[in-house]
């Protein structure tokens, strides 16, 4: 049939992925680097997302196209919402643990330079940290792009001390599942807060509106912080 649906510019789509946790269908996904319509039966026509897209890349068109779904989209939405205590990757050091930094990183003076990692549990990577995990429980919670400690010298000292991380790139991973998944993490642990770090990139943006979207999903009401890195490691801007 001839209806109303959403039209993406890939020319114009920059991959950031704010469009997506905007579409409450679940039409669309980042692939390989810009957002498409995975189904055109989950696609309502209503164009949510188009204010969402910082690009302008998103718009309405009339063509032929599939009926929309409403039932297939519930389901699909379900799908997506699973969350599986199992880990992704079946290797030992993927296994929750929780243990405690050494004794001089924890009285060091923020000026000190740290001869310790401040890394206080395993795993990181958002796909991996069941949301049930101990180490997330009443923690400040540090949701941060993959580049960060790369670029910002100084990650561990001035970011991660006393912090539980999370790790996700907001262009290259799942947005969805990660937005997903963030959003279970924060229904069933007490965080206390959120901050997230990400690059000054434009798609790296995206891991800010991810935890926005999360947030808003969860129910939840607390403080969060967004940071932005430089490519040259200096901090651009600081919402606190």
């Amino acid at each position: 049939m001839k209806r109303k649906i959403i039209k993406i510019d890939e020319e114009k789509c920059d991959g950031c992925g704010v469009c997506v946790p905007a579409c409450v269908e679940g039409a669309l996904q980042i692939v390989n680097g810009k957002a498409k319509i995975i189904s055109e039966t989950y696609c309502d026509g209503l164009g949510a997302c188009i204010g969402e897209c910082p690009q302008g890349a998103i718009t309405i068109e009339e063509r032929e196209a599939e009926d929309f779904d409403d039932e297939a989209a519930r389901r699909h939405l379900e799908e997506k919402e699973e969350v599986t205590e199992k880990l992704p990757c079946g290797c030992p050091s993927a296994t929750v643990v929780r243990f405690e930094g050494p004794e001089s990183a924890a009285v060091a003076s923020k000026d000190a330079i740290p001869c310790q990692s401040m890394l206080g549990h395993w795993p990181i990577q958002l796909t991996l940290v069941p949301p049930t995990a101990p180490f997330l429980q009443g923690a400040d919670l540090l949701l941060v792009a993959d580049c960060v400690p790369f670029a910002y010298i100084d990650f561990h000292q001035d970011f991660l001390r006393d912090h539980a991380l999370l790790v996700a790139c907001s262009k290259l991973d799942d947005f969805q599942s990660h937005q997903m998944k963030l959003t279970q993490l924060l229904r069933q642990a007490e965080v206390k807060s959120l901050t997230v770090v990400h690059m000054e990139v434009p798609c790296c943006s995206g891991l800010a509106h991810m935890a926005k979207q999360a947030m808003q999903l969860s129910g939840k009401d607390i403080p969060l912080n967004e940071v932005t890195i430089g490519i040259r490691g200096n901090i651009k801007s600081d919402s606190s």
